[in-house]
């Protein structure tokens, strides 16, 4: 068992010394040098596509009690999701002063919530991914929020991103914060606060190419994209944008023909080339956009699905296109819109693209698959659990899909044209933070703590 002391806790909601709190933790058992090799960089890892290589070492039974090698408690609220670099774990949450009213599970109205105030702590945690011990802990701003969000969201839903030597924190509304792996801040670039839809708050990732950070900042005032150097933080260029509100994060798509960043709206999905141009645009999305794209077999996916809508759909588009590719009425495809579907899309998690099938996990606790190349119904709506609900991503390895529901049971799903539930990993904390996969191990985010899965 490992010693970890932890120097602040939560208590009652507040941010509190606590002179001696130990955690006791399972050792781990991987040799430094390797662990250090372990790298997670970004929201859904490779490719944005949470899917890893087969390595019959990574685990696929868990629970609160068993493969556990750590658990770090995580004072604040976060629903940013883990990334590893350098043996580091890394996470950002926002600690408060006062009392924080605890998040609810599912899916209701009049979430909404005014700022709070009393003074907050914009923290980036980095974790020994050895042991779970604290390496360091860098506040990168305290005050009291100028804005509110959503009594799901937080004021640290923005998933971090590292280049390997630089960890590159938003919080939205606050600003991007980029700290060397030592914990310095290295440089900042303040966002002026900007009123949200219903005052629900920000969610949007950043992403990382080549030398470049790409923000997407859509609200009710000016939406933008912006390209900063990962160097300084000098903006390189902004674009504005005619868009509104959005939660997702944009999805760098390298291709035969170019790159482009795309970005989902509620308005208009657009595509930008590296210059910030305009390359193409696609109408047709639900009222409320959350998932991320993803690549494969050739094709973009695109999905919204505001589970109030009649309308979610799913898109997969071909590379190359230009201007308007948006469908005719009664349409499901053309030159660039390979296939769609009009009832497809999840409201939160994003879709999965795993072999020959495109799976998605719905909020409220059901899985469809689809043929990846053409949109073929593999097998409808099908019952995951009763009662559950569902925000995190799945991710896919070894044969098999998992998805974490937000009570925090981890279902585990063989890949293929038959559903079935094979297994139930529960760790009886909420989340909605999609996991890091590592070589031999999965970083898994709760309202609570930060937990290190390994197999035996």
């Amino acid at each position: 068992m490992v010693l970890m002391v932890m120097a602040r806790t939560l208590i009652g909601g507040r941010l509190a010394r606590v002179p001696g709190a130990i955690l006791l933790a399972a050792a781990a058992a991987l040799p430094v040098d390797r662990a250090a090799a372990q790298e997670w960089a970004q929201f859904r890892g490779p490719a944005a596509s949470g899917v890893v290589a087969d390595n019959p070492n990574l685990p696929e039974r868990w629970s609160a009690t068993e493969n556990v090698a750590w658990r770090t408690p995580i004072p604040g609220l976060g629903w940013s999701s883990p990334i590893v670099a350098g043996g580091l774990v890394f996470v950002t949450t926002v600690a408060s002063d006062g009392d924080v009213e605890t998040p609810e599970g599912g899916w209701y109205r009049f979430g909404e919530r005014a700022a709070p105030e009393d003074v907050h702590h914009w923290l980036v945690y980095a974790l020994d991914l050895e042991t779970g011990a604290p390496r360091w802990r860098t506040e990168v701003h305290a005050g009291v929020p100028a804005t509110s969000h959503h009594l799901k969201n937080t004021f640290a839903s923005e998933t971090p991103v590292t280049d390997g030597e630089h960890v590159y924190a938003l919080f939205g509304n606050i600003g991007l914060y980029a700290l060397g792996l030592d914990g310095t801040v290295r440089w900042s670039r303040g966002l002026p606060p900007a009123e949200t839809r219903n005052g629900w708050g920000t969610a949007a990732s950043p992403v990382l190419h080549d030398g470049r950070v790409y923000l997407v900042v859509d609200s009710e005032e000016q939406s933008y994209l912006m390209a900063l150097s990962a160097e300084t933080g000098a903006e390189l260029w902004r674009t504005d944008r005619d868009e509104g509100t959005n939660w997702s994060t944009p999805y760098v798509w390298a291709h035969d023909g170019r790159t482009e960043i795309v970005t989902t709206g509620t308005d208009r999905v657009r595509s930008y080339d590296l210059a910030g141009r305009q390359l193409w645009a696609l109408s047709g999305m639900s009222s409320i956009v959350i998932p991320t794209p993803v690549a494969a077999h050739g094709l973009l996916y695109l999905e919204s699905g505001y589970i109030a809508d009649f309308f979610r759909p799913v898109y997969a588009v071909r590379p190359g296109a230009s201007g308007d590719i948006s469908l005719a009425d009664g349409d499901t495809a053309n030159e660039y819109v390979a296939w769609s579907l009009e009832q497809g899309g999840s409201y939160h998690p994003s879709p999965l693209v795993y072999g020959d099938y495109y799976y998605t996990v719905l909020d409220r606790g059901m899985m469809t698959a689809h043929d990846a190349r053409t949109g073929a119904e593999v097998y409808g709506r099908r019952r995951i659990d009763v009662g559950q609900a569902f925000t995190a991503s799945p991710w896919a390895y070894n044969g098999k899909i998992f998805a974490l529901s937000e009570q925090g049971t981890t279902y585990v799903i063989p890949a293929g044209p038959e559903f079935r539930v094979v297994a139930e990993n529960p760790l009886d904390e909420f989340t909605m933070a999609t996991p890091a996969i590592l070589d031999d191990s999965l970083i898994i985010r709760t309202a609570e703590a930060v937990y290190r899965i390994a197999g035996p």
